[in-house]
């Protein structure tokens, strides 16, 4: 499967940069998905579990408090206030 590097950012520093299968996550129009090679746009996000699906099936998951996810044509990056994954 294609991959996509994605980089999830918070006022703690950087929780996540490496390339990922698939991002899900809440926006405030309802539930999105995003794959490599998805058009690009920008919408905020709502409080919401995250989940970051990687190659060969695994998957983390996190929770965010909200926050700005910025599609472009080769990377993602979601800006949050607060980004905990579930082992932390």
């Amino acid at each position: 499967m294609n991959t996509f590097k994605l980089t999830v950012a918070s006022p703690d520093g950087n929780k996540f940069c490496g390339d990922i299968i698939k991002l899900d996550v809440r926006g405030t129009e309802g539930e999105l998905a995003v794959m490599a090679g998805h058009i690009p746009f920008v919408t905020s996000v709502v409080k919401c579990p995250c989940t970051l699906w990687l190659e060969d099936d695994k998957k983390m998951t996190a929770t965010t408090d909200g926050g700005l996810l910025t599609v472009g044509a080769d990377s993602v990056t979601l800006l949050s206030g607060s980004f905990k994954f579930d082992e932390e």
